[in-house]
């Protein structure tokens, strides 16, 4: 089991773009088991790379259906959208609402290096939205409405201060 470290917001590697994976090898195989232990131990429901430090397009989710690696994924197609309370565990896990797309395709690559085609609705297609965005570094903060990201700024700052860290 390899827990590591969760990127919290502030550190600039959130803000990169993951680079695509060239090749699956043990490496990705790896990062993959590190994703799935650290994500299952903050109890949160998926874990990209660059939340762990590590710009490849890799993640992992786990809505309570069974884990989902995703190895370069993409979305292909949206269908409808809906506003929903949605957390993150590089923000502390606070939540905030949020409008995604209510059905998403994607496509992504399994470990065999296969294309695979996923069509996903309601909480399964906001999480993989949720981790592609972080592959591309874009937070919840940037989807959140105006007075939303006020307050979760004001609210990351008092958990920073409490735990000895700088405000923003």
């Amino acid at each position: 089991m390899a827990i590591k470290k969760i990127r919290i917001f502030g550190d600039p590697v959130l803000r990169e773009k993951a680079s695509e994976v060239k090749k699956i090898d043990d490496k990705i195989v790896n990062l993959i088991n590190d994703l799935t232990d650290t994500m299952r131990n903050a109890k949160g429901a998926g874990l990209a790379a660059n939340q762990i430090g590590v710009l490849k397009r890799v993640a992992v989710i786990d809505i309570g259906e069974g884990l989902i690696k995703l190895i370069n994924p993409k979305i292909i197609k949206k269908n409808g959208e809906i506003e929903e309370i949605e957390g993150c565990l590089s923000f502390y896990s606070l939540n905030s609402p949020i409008n995604r797309a209510e059905k998403v395709t994607i496509i992504t690559k399994n470990l065999e290096g296969e294309e695979v085609k996923i069509e996903a609705e309601g909480l399964l297609a906001r999480a993989i939205q949720h981790e592609i965005d972080h592959l591309n570094g874009i937070l919840i903060i940037d989807n959140a409405l105006d007075e939303e990201k006020r307050k979760m700024v004001m609210e990351l700052n008092k958990l920073k201060v409490q735990n000895g860290e700088e405000k923003f």
